[in-house]
């Protein structure tokens, strides 16, 4: 195995689309990081689970479990509104300030089981125009090409994620420094900064390492700490990465620059082949 790099941080995110934690270290399971989006917004007016795509105001929320996750299911959470005043997943009212806060009806959900078909099955798009409903979560100009979406599990076609789990595709999402330094290039570091893409694990790459690095990792195994990986396909990086949210400011330039220089696509997702745990420091290596 050769040494990439060693874990800088470790983030988990226990509502979808809401701003998360940042762990010294967690345990990694068949669904990644323990209560790693244990929560999401139902959207009652679209029928749909919906994240920050289409209510954006999410990536103004922050989320903070109350006690830690279990394989017994997922704790309440702690939520700071962007006015900085507080909710929680338990309180009588969380539903009605949430929806103040996005402007339309939501409601907050745990993570349901599998065979819930009707909780995770998509709705009607805002768009009846399929591409220009892709166009719109993606945040393409009109000359600027959609992602393939070749690789991507026939299931999210039908329902909003994975059933049982509220991830966009995959349970991992891992990020290098080399992809921020070369995304930003001799720009100013902190428009890539590293809030934007939401990794699970930052690496810090080894010296000799450059370039949108980890995107050549694809259909290998990474060991991270104790826990293996296998990494299934680059992150094709959508309207989110240019949302405000604390200390940073809207920013199209981010993704247009993503899709210009990068390919579309910023991290990897991967999936876990080996459980354990991870923590800033270990080291990162791939098969």
């Amino acid at each position: 195995m050769v040494t990439v790099g060693t874990v800088r941080e470790v983030w988990r995110y226990p509502v979808k689309s809401m701003i998360g934690e940042s762990l010294r270290a967690a345990s990694v399971g068949a669904l990644g990081i323990a209560g790693d989006r244990g929560w999401a917004l139902r959207d009652e007016r679209a029928g749909e689970i919906r994240g920050a795509k289409k209510l954006p105001d999410l990536m103004r929320c922050h989320a903070r479990y109350r006690s830690e996750p279990s394989d017994a299911g997922v704790p309440a959470v702690d939520i700071v509104l962007p006015d900085g005043t507080r909710t929680a997943s338990d309180a009588a009212d969380v539903a009605d300030r949430l929806s103040a806060v996005l402007g339309r009806p939501v409601t907050l959900w745990p993570r349901r089981p599998a065979d819930d078909l009707g909780h995770y099955r998509r709705g009607a798009p805002d768009n009846p125009d399929f591409e220009q409903e892709l166009r719109s979560i993606f945040g393409r100009e009109p000359d600027e090409p959609l992602p393939d979406l070749t690789n991507i599990p026939p299931e999210i076609f039908e329902y909003t994620s994975p059933r049982g789990t509220y991830f966009d595709v995959f349970p991992m999402h891992v990020l290098t420094t080399a992809s921020l330094s070369a995304a930003a290039g001799p720009g100013p570091a902190e428009r890539f900064d590293r809030r934007r893409f939401r990794p699970n694990v930052l690496v810090e790459t080894a010296p000799g390492l450059a370039g949108y690095a980890e995107q050549a990792w694809r259909g290998k195994r990474i060991r991270i700490g104790a826990v293996e990986l296998h990494v299934e396909i680059p992150t094709a990086r959508c309207v989110m990465t240019t949302l405000p949210q604390d200390g940073l400011p809207k920013d199209p330039s981010v993704l247009r620059t993503i899709v210009r220089e990068a390919g579309q696509c910023l991290g990897i997702y991967a999936t876990v082949i080996t459980p354990g745990r991870v923590a800033v420091g270990d080291r990162v290596e791939l098969r």
